[in-house]
């Protein structure tokens, strides 16, 4: 169990590139799988989720070459191996779900944990998965402890609607779809940026896919899939986390960002917190004239709100970066999380900083910001982004504060301290047993 103790109250200041999007990175290394021929993935972060994947592959008898000081990683699963009597995929990974479709074009099984999870979001059902599974002719059923997915011959194309924008189930189908005869239509497909990045990869490995980027999705499977080289675009997460780090503390941050079309939403969200955004040369850059205000809305007796649901809405993972900022904004804000329903219980930890917030109900949380704060010792809880938000209240109060189980950002964020630190940031890693 690692934690972050952090001095605070230092404007940062400097320029970082971030990191590739692990949730591009994770559903391409598992679409890999779906080709025999060799392959060169460019800008792969070294975090804990990538290397269990890459060592799930070397079980299997893949070829790996990665070398962590590039992000460059080689793969060639001609030599891949499967038996659903040995190998099983990791339940602590929420991506291990997309190995089943690769694994059922390959050796027709799949055996999953039954109960794959990642960060502590509330409940997050895998009902919609074993859906799409059975719509392309595959069978689910439950073994001791896991569920074993199994198909008799190649997966039949398939039309399906999703209940919601789910990102994994999009992507699960998607690749059942690559390897399927025929066309398969999705409706209601999500289309977050790292969507649209997988839907390219796919493409790259020679499946036709239309309507990248809408809510419906066309895939032309059937076809031979080949190799190539990919590289992955920068983390839209990553760039907005260090942004709202540079405003927060009341420095000066710039952000390599190579697709700023992504922006518009996430920029009017920081403006209303009084932070401008402005994007110039590939690079984006958080600027704060005066200190942290929340914009008063021109409707009166309403609340300034954050509305955060599947693409192109205000993306639901950000949202704690933004209760930060509304935690130290002058002024009311509120906070409405339309997708998960145990995402807001961490908000008693800004308490301890001495924050004024309310959770009026399991989706939406009210801060009252601009009260002075003091150093504290805080709990994540298994939340990459959360983790990241009580970093931030502490990054931006002078004095020692620790958050205590920060795990989980090493799920998403390599060289987090040591980008933190070019910053001037005094920050360490401490572990406990």
């Amino acid at each position: 169990m690692s934690n972050l103790v952090v001095h605070g109250g230092t404007p940062l200041r400097g320029r970082i590139t971030p990191s590739a999007n692990k949730n591009a990175v994770l559903p391409v290394l598992c679409a890999t799988l779906l080709t025999s021929a060799p392959l060169v993935l460019q800008g792969v972060p070294d975090i804990t989720d990538v290397r269990k994947i890459l060592e799930i592959f070397r079980t299997l008898g893949s070829e790996v070459r990665m070398d962590h000081d590039t992000g460059t990683l080689a793969l060639h699963h001609h030599e891949t191996l499967f038996d659903a009597a040995l190998h099983r995929l990791p339940e602590e990974m929420r991506s291990s779900i997309m190995l089943v479709p690769p694994l059922l074009a390959r050796f027709g099984v799949a055996r999953l944990e039954d109960n794959v999870k990642g960060c502590t979001l509330g409940v997050r059902e895998i009902d919609p998965h074993v859906e799409v599974f059975r719509q392309f002719g595959g069978t689910v059923e439950r073994a001791e402890g896991s569920l074993l997915v199994r198909s008799t011959g190649r997966l039949r194309a398939a039309q399906h609607w999703l209940d919601y924008a789910s990102v994994t189930t999009t992507e699960n189908f998607v690749l059942c779809a690559a390897t399927a005869d025929g066309t398969s239509v999705l409706t209601n497909a999500a289309c977050e940026p790292h969507v649209q990045e997988f839907c390219r990869f796919m493409a790259m490995l020679g499946v036709r896919i239309e309507g990248i980027g809408t809510s419906r999705l066309t895939v032309h499977g059937g076809s031979d899939l080949g190799g190539g080289e990919f590289r992955f675009d920068e983390d839209f997460h990553e760039i907005t986390t260090f942004l709202a780090l540079g405003a927060i503390t009341g420095g000066d941050v710039i952000v390599r960002n190579s697709a700023p079309e992504n922006f518009p939403l996430i920029d009017r969200t920081f403006a209303k917190f009084g932070v401008q955004i402005t994007h110039e040369n590939g690079w984006s850059r958080a600027s704060t004239p005066g200190r942290l205000q929340v914009q008063t809305p021109f409707t009166s007796n309403v609340l300034t709100k954050v509305e955060a649901a599947p693409w192109p809405y205000f993306p639901v993972d950000l949202l704690p970066i933004f209760i930060a900022l509304g935690v130290r904004a002058q002024g009311n804000a509120m906070f409405w999380n339309k997708v998960y329903d145990g995402a807001l219980g961490w908000s008693g930890e800004l308490s301890k900083f001495g924050a004024h917030v309310f959770q009026s109900d399991p989706h939406r949380l009210v801060t009252f910001g601009g009260g002075t704060l003091t150093p504290a010792v805080v709990e994540s809880p298994y939340i990459i982004r959360v983790a990241i938000a009580l970093f931030m209240v502490a990054a931006s109060i002078e004095g020692r504060s620790e958050i205590r189980n920060a795990t989980p950002i090493r799920r998403a964020h390599p060289r987090f301290v040591e980008n933190l630190r070019s910053l001037g940031v005094q920050v360490e890693w401490t572990s406990e047993e």
